[in-house]
Parts: structure tokens; sequence; C-alpha cells
């Protein structure tokens, strides 16, 4: 069964095309978009439990620029 979430991203300013282009490239993300809004990137992420999407967080939260992560699990 394969699960999914949405993870909204806020960044330091001017570092939301550099974070779109590193997350792109995470195992497990599907699409990544910089935004307009209360985020300045939104992923999507598809994963196979809940160990793997905690990965995936940690990944995304080491990126340089991000500032701090949101994430909504798809039901």
């Amino acid at each position: 069964m394969v699960i999914s979430a949405y993870l909204m991203i806020q960044t330091k300013m001017g570092k939301a095309w550099k974070v779109v282009e590193t997350i792109s490239q995470l195992e497990g993300v599907k699409m990544a978009h910089a935004v307009t809004g209360l985020y300045d990137v939104i992923a999507y992420a598809e994963f196979k439990d809940h160990e793997e999407l905690k990965s995936i967080i940690a990944e995304v939260q080491e990126i340089e620029g991000v500032e701090r992560t949101h994430t909504a699990v798809s039901l």
C-alpha cells in the first residue's frame, strides 16, 4: 500500500527555487513547486510506511534554506 503526504515548507528569502530543485531529487518525492502564500514550497511524496516518511522529512529539514516544515498525510 502506498501512503502519500504533502510537505509544506517555509524557506529563507530567495531560497525557494533552490529548495524545489533539491527536494525534487529526493526518492519518494513526486513533485515540488514554489508557491505563493503562507508556504514557499509544497511537495508531494509517496512512501511505503511512516518510517520512510520520517526519513523524507528529515532529509527535507536538512536542505539549506529550509526554515520550517509542516506535513499533511493523505487519508
